[in-house]
């Protein structure tokens, strides 16, 4: 399941990347971009254990600021190589067997379907940090293979949480889970229950830490091996 985790994942980086109109490549044991790759995503992601440094950074751009690895099966360690563990976290998995959690009746989960919905969804989720700003891009919402989904309140008026949803063949990925009055449990319960719905007998993969990765286990998504992620110092 790992394997497929981190393909999946991989598939999300690479969506938004396509996105920004930056290339990534898929090769045997990584996926990796030459060009540096948007805020908070890695320029490498290992698809199999056996990956080695220099398979992930022969093809990335070290020289500017900010490159990144993620290390799906916690094998490397690339502190000699200029980089600083930036943290650690655990594969998540969810059976497709498991009943859905109940959603929260007052918010109601929908896709994002235009561009001026998804810079509301993006401003919710980054608690309007202007750094962030475009991040998001409307060409996400295009993509056959990603769904940002929006929990609404208030007749569709206020974004109160989200999601993106990474769908590949056999499983359905969830990231970038948020809350935005900090309610991580209804946010997890809520689109958990539309992924039942919109894509019934699907497991859920994805990786999580801290309080996101206990909000996600209290709502019957299972905790993996570790990842991690690598940051050039």
């Amino acid at each position: 399941m790992i394997a497929v985790s981190a393909r999946n994942n991989a598939e999300w980086c690479h969506a938004m990347c396509r996105a920004h109109g930056i290339p990534g490549v898929f090769g045997d044991r990584a996926w990796t971009s030459a060009r540096r790759t948007p805020p908070l995503y890695p320029d490498a992601v290992t698809l199999a254990p056996e990956a080695t440094a220099p398979e992930v950074l022969g093809p990335i751009d070290r020289t500017l600021a900010g490159c990144s690895v993620k290390d799906s099966f916690g094998r490397l360690d690339l502190s000699a190589e200029g980089f600083d563990l930036a943290f650690r976290a655990r594969w998540i998995h969810r059976p497709a067997m498991l009943a859905a959690p109940v959603a929260p009746d007052d918010v109601v989960w929908r896709p994002v379907r235009t561009a001026p919905d998804l810079g509301r969804w993006e401003a919710a989720w980054s608690g309007g940090d202007e750094a962030l700003a475009g991040l998001f891009r409307p060409g996400l919402l295009s993509d056959r293979a990603v769904t940002v989904l929006a929990g609404t309140a208030d007749g569709g008026s206020r974004t109160v949480a989200g999601a993106v949803v990474s769908r590949s063949e056999t499983v359905v990925g969830l990231s970038n889970v948020f809350a935005a009055d900090g309610d991580l449990d209804r946010a997890w319960s809520g689109c958990l229950a539309t992924v039942a719905r919109v894509w019934p007998g699907m497991p859920v993969v994805g990786y999580e830490h801290g309080e996101d990765l206990s909000a996600a286990a209290r709502q019957g998504c299972v905790p993996g091996p570790e990842l991690r992620v690598w940051l050039a110092s």
